[in-house]
């Protein structure tokens, strides 16, 4: 199994909130969901190659910058990055040269979760 990843789950503590950050810096497309103990919003496709998963509130997780990081793949980091503060989000790490893989850099979103992005360019 080449990505054995296959779902995530962003803690939120305001859900309308992380909803509108994720959809200004990422442009993801998502769908609300109601469980019986948490509400959330998918991102991805399930039924496609690569990872999905969903904002997700609950009195079960908690928003943290600590721990797992989680990466977004970017086009261009810059353009992710130039509406991370525009959003309410911060930069943590700046956009970072790590040689033949690429750039990353770390910001810390609405909710208070690290998250990383990364791209080619």
């Amino acid at each position: 199994m080449n990505n054995p990843v296959q779902w995530i789950e962003i803690a939120t503590t305001d859900l309308e909130r992380a909803k509108t950050f994720y959809k200004a810096v990422f442009d993801l497309k998502l769908e609300y969901i109601e469980m019986p103990d948490n509400k959330m919003y998918m991102f991805g496709a399930p039924d496609q190659i690569g990872s999905s998963g969903s904002l997700v509130q609950s009195s079960n997780t908690k928003p943290s910058k600590d721990g797992t990081t989680i990466y977004f793949s970017c086009d261009d980091l810059a353009k992710e990055l130039a509406l991370v503060e525009k959003a309410g989000g911060k930069l943590l790490i700046p956009k970072t040269d790590i040689g033949d893989f690429g750039f990353f850099a770390q910001i810390i979103d609405t909710e208070g979760n690290k998250i990383g992005l990364h791209s080619n360019k």
